[in-house]
């Protein structure tokens, strides 16, 4: 009895270490089981589980409160879960991906991010919009949705509502986009490769891109797929490069060393590492089958935490310019990949 006692002292100061992590883990994954759940019921599941994470995270600070015991698992599934989740992200794409989508392609989906990032971030300056804000919506925008929200603010730094009211333009304006972009198709006389390449370079979440471009055609719908794809694998290049201006406008500002330090998010090379490996190496389909779901999951119990740590008060306090900015981002992705479709038509 004694050596047991003795074993069990020396894993008590690991276990202590991992057991307030607990009650938030247990909160952010129930949360995200609860909208995966969601997903089965018609018209809810066209929503993003992520999506509906948010906004169950949202509800439930805002009215009960997270309990304060889920604080510290909260915090780990907003930061240590995410960046392993993005990663894991990486095993979904592949180089010949980029191949399929072709040289004009890629091109026009290159052009369209970045002549988005830009625009955005320049009105964003001249209504007088936070900075932060400003690069979440334009990433959310310009790259991936949620998934490219949470990414940058690795190294933007925002505020929980800053994050929250960003995801919540891309929401807004993908799932317009889901449903407006089927009804112009024939209108501006798209064939099914044009219009799967515009749908997958300027709709926000890859869910809404395969909604949008299946309702035209089942070719359509599997070239814009690659398309969006290949326009996720931007996301690491720009996190990586938004780290290293965060630097340097610290470091103009004549910051302390301890203070600017570099943000460089090291997960992005994690991320670009797995779709080198997945490039390389035929990841077994059954493996596939447990790392997507896994990766959903995991990407879903951060944007649950994000949700939980959202004041709906000072969300409301930022009023309706960023929700505008939204809007004129979404106008500008629209019409300037469907200008670049047309002209490679």
């Amino acid at each position: 009895m004694t050596v047991l006692a003795q074993d069990a002292n020396r894993t008590s100061p690991l276990a202590a270490r991992n057991l307030p992590l607990l009650p938030g883990l247990a909160l952010t994954g129930a949360i995200a089981g609860t909208a995966l759940a969601l997903r089965e019921i018609p018209y809810i599941g066209l929503a993003s589980p992520m999506i509906l994470a948010i906004g169950i995270g949202i509800a439930i600070q805002n009215t009960s409160g997270a309990p304060a015991a889920a604080k510290a698992g909260i915090s780990f599934s907003m930061r240590s879960i995410l960046r392993f989740a993005i990663i894991l992200l990486g095993l979904q794409l592949t180089a010949a991906q980029l191949l399929e989508v072709g040289g004009i392609g890629f091109a026009v989906i290159a052009a369209t991010l970045l002549a988005t990032f830009i625009f955005t971030t320049w009105l964003g300056r001249a209504m007088g919009i936070d900075r932060r804000l400003v690069e979440l919506i334009a990433a959310g925008t310009s790259i991936c949705g949620a998934s490219a929200v949470i990414a940058t603010n690795t190294v933007t730094r925002a505020s929980d509502e800053d994050v929250a009211y960003a995801v919540a333009c891309v929401t807004i304006f993908g799932s317009i986009a889901m449903f407006v972009y089927p009804l112009l198709g024939s209108v501006l006389q798209l064939d099914p490769h044009h219009f799967g390449l515009w749908a997958g370079a300027s709709i926000h979440e890859i869910a809404q891109v395969v909604a949008a471009t299946f309702q035209h055609s089942r070719d359509a719908g599997e070239f814009g797929t690659v398309a969006k794809l290949a326009r996720v694998m931007m996301l690491a290049p720009v996190v990586i490069a938004l780290g290293l201006l965060a630097t340097r406008r610290a470091r103009a500002i004549g910051a302390e060393s301890g203070s600017a330090k570099v943000p460089m998010p090291w997960f992005a090379f994690g991320f670009v590492a797995m779709v080198i490996l997945n490039s390389l190496v035929d990841v077994p389909h059954a493996a596939m089958s447990v790392i997507i779901p896994i990766t959903t999951f995991l990407l879903t119990m951060a944007l649950a935490a994000m949700g939980l740590e959202t004041n709906i008060q000072k969300l409301r306090a930022k009023g309706l310019r960023p929700l505008l900015l939204g809007a004129a981002a979404f106008l500008f992705i629209a019409s300037f990949s469907l200008m670049l479709v047309k002209l490679t038509t």
